[in-house]
């Protein structure tokens, strides 16, 4: 079958019976979440923390750096499938809604593998690339401010290991990426960054028509020069 099957809410419910595994403290979190305004709209799906979770334990990464924690929800999902010693650096904005997160993360077991930078996300990328050096990080997973998304990026494949994956959210921005009448700088951000995702040959890529677009990004590794 060559098209897309759409996703009713029944089909959802289905899918969500037959798949998802979110414990009470995931399940928690998510109610607790979604009390406030926009926290539906900005966390991430269940079904994206547990691909997300996948993804960090297929890749075998130790370190993993997300830009955009909200209340830790997709943190949550990430540290618990690190390694003893593993490293998962977060950074947010604000320190009003990781902190929402942390009794659940204590909760888990995984607080003590989890740092949470505060700050703006460019200079702290900044600060990450001088403190660690490049190629430094296993995975990465960017979900903040749509309209700093390429800078994003840039910074994070500079701190990511040759072969490791990134995860970009919101590649399909609500639609809005074909709607030639939204201009503003969030929409515009996502629409340059998937043309640069595409045509970029330092990465394989991949974006998933789920939730609301998930690209996959695997940093190539250098090719040794023939002589």
């Amino acid at each position: 079958m060559a098209g897309q099957t759409p996703l009713s809410n029944e089909l959802l419910a289905y899918h969500r019976d037959v798949s998802l595994r979110e414990d009470d403290i995931l399940r928690d979190l998510r109610d607790e979440t979604d009390k406030y305004p926009m926290g539906q709209v900005m966390r991430v799906m269940p079904e994206e923390g547990q691909l997300l979770g996948l993804l960090v334990a297929l890749t075998g990464a130790s370190s993993v750096l997300e830009v955009g924690t909200f209340t830790g929800y997709s943190t949550l999902c990430m540290a618990r499938s690190l390694p003893p010693g593993g490293r998962l650096l977060t950074c947010d904005i604000t320190n009003k809604w990781p902190q929402i997160g942390v009794p659940y993360w204590e909760a888990a077991g995984v607080a003590d593998l989890i740092e949470v930078k505060i700050g703006d996300a460019r200079e702290t990328l900044a600060d990450l690339l001088n403190e660690l050096g490049p190629e430094s990080i296993d995975f990465g997973f960017i979900d903040a401010d749509k309209a700093n998304y390429p800078t994003y990026y840039e910074s994070t494949l500079k701190l990511l290991r040759p072969a490791g994956l990134m995860v970009l959210d919101n590649t399909l921005f609500f639609g809005r990426v074909i709607d030639s009448t939204a201009q503003d700088p969030d929409t515009v951000a996502i629409r340059e960054l998937n043309i640069l995702l595409r045509d970029d040959d330092r990465v394989d890529q991949s974006m998933l028509s789920m939730a609301d677009g998930i690209t996959l990004v695997r940093k190539r590794e250098r090719r040794l020069s023939a002589h």
